[in-house]
Parts: structure tokens; sequence; C-alpha cells
């Protein structure tokens, strides 16, 4: 299945909560990106909390911008991706 990294932009930051509901909001996000055979593997998000990175494995980037959208969440750029391990070189 490929492999995408999302680029999204939070203008007002990120906000997802450890301890009120935080875990709750990710599991819905999780259930709906199943519905389209999406699967959220890892983000990141930068120290201001203004830009994520989520990596994704997603028959299509549409199933990704779907996705997206029924999450509410934005989409700035999506690009498909490979691993590569700097240690396979070593």
């Amino acid at each position: 299945m490929p492999r995408y990294m999302v680029q999204r932009t939070f203008p007002e930051g990120l906000q997802i909560s450890i301890a009120n509901g935080g875990a709750e909001v990710c599991g819905a996000v999780i259930e709906r990106n199943a519905e389209e055979g999406v699967t959220w593997v890892h983000s990141y998000v930068s120290v201001d909390k203004r830009a994520t990175f989520c990596v994704y494995d997603a028959p299509s980037p549409e199933a990704v911008r779907r996705t997206a959208a029924r999450n509410q969440l934005p989409v700035d750029r999506i690009t498909q991706v490979r691993v590569l391990d700097p240690y396979f070189y070593s």
C-alpha cells in the first residue's frame, strides 16, 4: 500500500488534550479513516503546534483527502513517500 506524508497548517495551533478526551478524538479519527482503508501511522507536530506532518498508508491521495474532510482536518500537501534508512548504507 502506498505511504503518504500529509502536511497541515493549524493557524491557532493543534490542541489535542492528553487527559481530557484526546484518546477519544484520536480513536474517532482512526475509525473514520478505516472506513476508507486509510491508516494513520504517526504524526510530527511543530513546537508551536501550528504545523503537522502526518504519515499515512492509504490506497490513494483522494482517500486521504476524503478522510481529512470527514475528520475536519486541513490538508496543505500530500506527498507519496518511501523509507530511506541511513543504516542500510552502513
